[in-house]
């Protein structure tokens, strides 16, 4: 074992190498006495450990812990840190800083310091190979998969580092929203494959008339996003969306077909238009359907009458609460399955809104809900109606079965949640660990002192908490070990379609590779194909929810199809023979 020892006091030095000499680790010990030197030594060699005493002259030893980790060789060492002071802080400091471990001079011994050495040593490989795993997600995580461009979370961390750099200097950035006009057309007449194809050359297209510096994202979807800094004048962004239009003008030749797209273009500059992300992420939205609304293909910029389009928001927020007081809401359920038995383990309660003969899913809706925070009295009503249905099904069936409930920021922000939550579960005697409150990522990036204090109280009813949505575009692997997190829900848009799928297939093993260091549990969503089925079995996922094995259905369906019967399992044949 190479040893770099960096100590400045010559006595402690003897020390320390009469008690490696007199150790089994066949020590081979360079010597340094100040942190510059040591840096030199650790440059110019290779080491398999850095024992590193604190106090030293000039700088100490967190310094060069620090610059050790920010070097190219960061992860390739394990440290150890010396000190004669028993000061509990300072070893938290330093363990913090990047130290695998922290001896007191006073009890080094032969023993002592063998076992610490080795100690660090393992400690540092399992640290490496999380934090190697996690590098790998988060490099998937932050790129979209079909196009190979940034996704919604890195261009959402981009802007908002971007405008915190300019907030001072007021440089001028302009934030570009577009997507693709009719594209669902396309989908519907072409197919899916035919759309993905569409969608990687018009990236390609749209590349090409870009100069390099900007940042271009793909959202969502048929929706991209440019981030263009350091505007001389705001003509800059309409100059690269008239290249844009432009260069989609020609039709593309896809599967022996010539297919015709275009763009609506919205525009907002800060800081004429925002200062902040989520103002100008607003704000060139409404300009992009402005521009669909003036006929598409179309570029505008972003105007204060544009706010007109809030009243539409006003109108739906009256009409959601005339559906709470007339009781328009109602909600679906999708069983949970273990792919192994095609047993049901449970449900997912899912809200849909009842106007007349339509049925509005929560996407036509819900955004309003949470604007205008009736999403909380809306989230009282689902959990209250979710519990009481587990209730009166694992009582009259004689089942032990679990319901998941999404909960929204603005709910874990109400002081009054996790008392109702409470009081609903000893109302209807439901234990609390058959309850799963599914959060997003986007709700833990809402962060509160509110939010934090509820996620912890919910833990301790022993209601479990799952992550929802997991890998979106938000995904963020400190949510998994700040938050008391049990289950991972990968979201249907990252589970491959088929074996060609190669970033997809990649994604999903590394998560499920971090889950099992973390110990969570996952569960699929989205699965609708015999390939993807196969792919759980292989990654060992053992709960699943998707239309290949049911959509989501009322409750007295429900109970007719898989309940009154006692026997709960999903009948494939019966699903496929629906769905036709």
């Amino acid at each position: 074992m190479k040893i770099l020892l960096v100590d400045d006091d010559q006595l402690d030095r003897e020390m320390v190498v009469r008690a490696l000499n007199r150790s089994d680790l066949n020590a081979h010990i360079s010597e340094a006495v100040t942190v510059d030197q040591g840096l030199e030594m650790y440059a110019a060699n290779s080491y398999d450990m850095v024992l590193l005493d604190y106090q030293l002259p000039q700088r100490n030893g967190i310094e060069m812990i620090l610059e050790l980790r920010n070097e190219t060789k960061d992860n390739s060492i394990a440290i150890v840190m010396m000190s004669s002071s028993e000061d509990e802080e300072l070893s938290l400091a330093c363990i913090r800083a990047g130290a695998q471990d922290f001896l007191l001079k006073s009890e080094i011994s032969s023993a002592r310091l063998r076992r610490a050495l080795i100690h660090a040593s393992t400690r540092f490989e399992l640290e490496k190979k999380l934090y190697n795993t996690y590098k790998k997600v988060k490099l998937l995580a932050e790129t979209d998969s079909l196009t190979g461009l940034a996704n919604r979370y890195y261009f959402d961390e981009s802007l908002k580092q971007v405008l915190t750099l300019n907030t001072r200097s007021q440089q001028q950035t302009a934030l570009l929203l577009f997507d693709l006009d009719n594209f669902k057309v396309v989908n519907d007449s072409f197919g899916h494959d035919v759309g993905d194809l569409l969608l990687k050359k018009v990236v390609l297209r749209i590349k090409s008339c870009l100069r390099g510096n900007e940042t271009f994202a793909r959202l969502g979807g048929d929706e991209f996003g440019i981030m263009l800094n350091d505007l001389s004048s705001s003509d800059q962004a309409g100059q690269v969306a008239r290249r844009i239009v432009t260069v989609l003008h020609k039709p593309f030749e896809i599967a022996s077909a010539f297919l015709q797209t275009t763009v609506s273009v919205g525009i907002a500059i800060f800081p004429e238009n925002g200062k902040t992300s989520e103002v100008l992420f607003k704000h060139a939205d409404i300009a992009m359907y402005r521009a669909k609304n003036n006929g598409r293909n179309q570029i505008c910029f972003f105007e204060e009458e544009m706010q007109k389009k809030f009243y539409l928001r006003i109108k739906t927020e009256a009409e959601l609460r005339v559906a709470l007081v007339e009781q328009q809401l109602l909600l679906f359920y999708q069983p949970v399955i273990n792919p192994e038995n095609n047993q049901i383990v449970g449900f997912e309660a899912l809200i849909r809104w009842q106007v007349g003969d339509e049925l509005r899913t929560p996407d036509q809706f819900i955004d309003v809900a949470e604007e205008t925070r009736l999403i909380v009295p809306i989230g009282e009503w689902v959990m209250e109606e979710a519990i009481s249905t587990l209730a009166r099904w694992n009582r009259k069936y004689n089942q032990v079965l679990t319901m998941a409930i999404n909960v929204s920021a603005h709910q874990l922000c109400d002081r009054h949640f996790v008392e109702k939550l409470n009081s609903s579960l000893i109302k209807h005697k439901v234990p609390a660990e058959l309850i799963d409150i599914e959060v997003t990522e986007t709700a833990l990036l809402k962060e509160t002192e509110e939010a934090r204090s509820a996620l912890m109280a919910i833990d301790q009813l022993k209601c479990r908490l799952s992550l929802d949505d997991f890998g979106t575009g938000y995904s963020s692997v400190s949510h998994l070990r700040n938050y008391p997190i049990s289950v991972m829900k990968i979201d249907k848009s990252l589970i491959p379609v088929d074996e060609t799928d190669m970033k997809n297939i990649a994604l999903v093993e590394g998560l499920v590779s971090m889950a099992s260091i973390l110990g969570l549990e996952i569960v699929a969503e989205g699965v609708e194909t015999p390939y993807q089925v196969s792919l759980c079995h292989l990654f060992n996922i053992t709960h699943v929810q998707g239309y290949f094995y049911s959509k989501p259905k009322r409750r007295k369906d429900i109970e007719n199809e898989y309940l009154n019967n006692n026997v709960i399992y999903v009948d494939l044949m019966s699903e496929n023979e629906d769905e036709h």
